[in-house]
């Protein structure tokens, strides 16, 4: 039992109460990162919602096991969000797709109408160029953007090399970047 050691000068006659506040701590932390990359992946602002307390709620259940030499929370939180993710598409069984007008309810103030079409029809455009990527690419663009992680965290992640995923990241983004370009000419 390592968790302890996240919270400095903390010891195991203070662990249950310490055990709440680094979880509480890590939950503030990553949360928004975890519901970013679960929302890229279901598309369903609800859903994600939904999603996303599962995945902590069954990290807080396990949390006592988490051991952070073995990998760090990152790696961990995602590696459950990523096993959430696996089996309510197996259960649901269907192809995750990608609504990012959901994703964008929270906004950086009143938009006008016309400003409000154009976002509107770009997110259209860049969710349809995200959903023809093979879904190897669409998680791992989920991961670097919707959860903000590093390639090394991504390559931990996923079992791949940390170059290896920059040349995904890179080949997608350009693949994406001549998918919108094409859309923009129809």
């Amino acid at each position: 039992m390592l968790f302890f050691m996240l919270l400095p000068g903390i010891g195991p006659d203070k662990l249950d109460r310490s055990i709440a506040e680094a979880f509480a701590w890590l939950y503030e932390e990553f949360v928004p990162k975890v519901f970013r990359y679960v929302s890229y992946r279901v598309g369903d602002i609800h859903l994600a919602e939904d999603l996303t307390s599962a995945v902590f709620e069954k990290a807080l259940a396990r949390f006592k096991s988490y051991d952070p030499q073995k990998a760090g929370f990152s790696t961990w939180i995602f590696s459950i969000a990523r096993n959430a993710l696996i089996d309510h598409f197996r259960v649901s069984s269907r192809r995750p797709t990608l609504n990012l007008d959901s994703l964008a309810e929270v906004g950086d103030g009143n938009p006008s109408p016309e400003d409000a079409f154009v976002r509107a029809e770009e997110r259209r455009k860049l969710r349809a160029c995200i959903a023809r990527l093979p879904l190897p690419e669409q998680e791992i663009i989920s991961l670097k953007f919707g959860a903000e992680m590093t390639n090394r965290q991504i390559a931990g992640l996923l079992g791949l090399t940390e170059s290896n995923v920059g040349v995904i990241v890179y080949r997608s983004v350009r693949k994406l970047r001549d998918g919108f370009g094409e859309q923009e000419h129809d």
